[in-house]
């Protein structure tokens, strides 16, 4: 835990050795398990989620019963459904391991405490709250503005080693595609 939280929050914040110590002190760490579910859909959402290795994403089942998978958390990215953890109420969401994942946690209490105690805490969750709206934005943008196939390509090129290392399915519910749908659009990249 001790180098990756760290050097992510000094992409933002400074901290000593003793404040850094201290924040860590806040986290609880936890070990997920491929396929584990970290939130169910009509649990309270309690956690906040930081991945130190593995991968994570958020998803829920729609009316026909398939899962639509609405975000992926790899390295370094936080996760949780922000609605349900601030406002303390059940969820809408599932969250769950792609990968065995190692994952820092804290509780909306716990981080109020944090950001008290340390003021700077503050600066960094805002960072990390405003890059995340910003990635919002514009996969709404795209989800609007780009054909189906050129979602694909630009998510290919933009993150190529994101695409290698999430089963193709997942990266289709993502996308909003069938699997099957992205499985011509690859045969046809191909070709």
């Amino acid at each position: 835990m001790n180098g990756i939280f760290r050097e992510h929050l000094e992409k933002f914040i400074t901290v000593n050795d003793t404040e850094y110590l201290a924040i860590a002190a806040f986290f609880q760490v936890i070990d997920v398990r491929k396929k584990d579910n970290l939130l169910v859909e009509g649990e309270p959402c309690r956690w906040h989620y930081f991945v130190l290795n593995g991968c994570l994403r958020k998803f829920f089942i729609n009316d026909k019963g398939v899962e639509q998978t609405t975000e992926f958390a790899i390295e370094t990215w936080w996760m949780t459904d922000n609605m349900a953890y601030e406002h303390k109420r059940p969820t809408d969401f599932y969250i769950q391991a792609v990968e065995d994942a190692a994952v820092l946690y804290i509780d909306w209490e716990t981080q109020e405490q944090l950001v008290a105690e340390f003021p700077q805490m503050e600066r960094y969750f805002r960072f990390v709250y405003q890059r995340a709206f910003a990635a919002a934005q514009i996969r709404l943008k795209y989800l609007y503005d780009f054909s189906k196939e050129e979602i694909y390509d630009h998510l290919c090129r933009m993150q190529p080693a994101f695409v290698q290392r999430i089963p193709q399915y997942l990266i289709a519910s993502y996308l909003g595609f069938t699997p099957e749908y992205l499985s011509e659009i690859r045969k046809k990249k191909r070709s």
